[in-house]
């Protein structure tokens, strides 16, 4: 352990007993910085900037579409009680050969009604997770660059378009989302209109044997009634690499009432690296939602993804 990792891990120490936050103005936007980050004099304003443009997080997503890995799937569906009233239990291999990736199903385990006769799932949820997760057939030319690339709805209808929709909340929380009637614009924790509803702070901490920038979005305190309805992000916590600001874990909640539709969904991804990759190797979801004229779903499900090829 180097002289200044030991000594910033005193300050992480010593800041959780003594320190007091500072509190600083970039842009009119208001962040609190904790003792740790004050005291060694980084470059909180170029930090700020690179995290809420970052996009190591996409980017490791897209790293697995050149890998192959194994995963183990879990999927429950929930009655209003908790109890499971469908679930999937697999492992499934992807393999990438000449640029171009299938997908294996070494071991499923079904019950209740995950699928119809057609082996069509009977469930919302889980032909998301599908989306994010499974390959039907073969998929060529592919790559993991992010650079310039913008996701869109324009060619999108129906089911399509809400897995568009939740893989843009999924890459991008705290950005704009478009066509997602009554908070489209209220997911977006980067405008004048958030900095009024939310306190952002960045620290220093040890996380899982390293020391990480830890940035974290909550909603102020005693919001009134009117404010609090504009509030869909309850909570955003991600860990960055000190050294390469890439995203170590990311957890998020989030919840809304919109009259035609409701949710209260929590997610947590952690990240490992495959030499020069990164990439996810667990994900966890926690969700309960319901749209007005289709029956509610209550979920639970774990992706656990590891023997990582290139």
């Amino acid at each position: 352990m180097t002289k200044q990792v030991l000594f910033l891990l005193c300050l992480v120490a010593y800041g959780k007993i003594f320190g007091q936050d500072t509190t600083v103005v970039i842009g009119e936007k208001r962040f609190t910085l904790s003792e740790v980050v004050v005291r060694n004099n980084f470059d909180y304003k170029r930090l700020l900037a690179q995290i809420k443009e970052d996009t190591s997080f996409y980017k490791a997503f897209r790293n697995l579409r050149v890998l192959g890995f194994s995963a183990y799937n879990s999927i429950e569906m929930l009655d209003k009680k908790g109890a499971v009233q469908a679930s999937l239990l697999s492992k499934t291999k992807q393999n990438r050969v000449n640029g171009c990736r299938t997908m294996e199903v070494l071991e499923e385990k079904t019950t209740g009604d995950f699928y119809d006769a057609k082996k069509n799932y009977n469930y919302t949820t889980p032909e998301l997770y599908a989306s994010l997760f499974f390959t039907k057939g073969t998929i060529c030319g592919e790559d993991n660059i992010v650079k310039g690339r913008m996701r869109s709805l324009s060619d999108k209808k129906g089911m399509d378009k809400h897995k568009e929709q939740l893989k843009m909340l999924f890459f991008n929380p705290g950005k704009k989302i478009p066509g997602i009637p009554f908070i489209g614009d209220k997911l977006d924790l980067y405008d004048d209109r958030a900095h009024r509803l939310y306190d952002y702070r960045l620290d220093i901490v040890e996380f899982k044997g390293t020391l990480a920038y830890v940035f974290s979005i909550t909603p102020k305190e005693n919001l009134s009634f009117l404010s609090d309805d504009k509030v869909v992000v309850d909570q955003m916590v991600t860990w960055f690499d000190m050294k390469t600001l890439e995203v170590l874990a990311r957890n998020y909640s989030l919840s809304y009432k919109a009259g035609v539709y409701d949710f209260d969904v929590n997610m947590e991804v952690e990240m490992t690296r495959v030499d020069d990759l990164l990439v996810p190797k667990v994900l966890r979801y926690k969700g309960n939602w319901g749209v007005i004229f289709k029956k509610r779903e209550r979920a639970v499900f774990t992706a656990t993804l590891f023997d990582f090829r290139k």
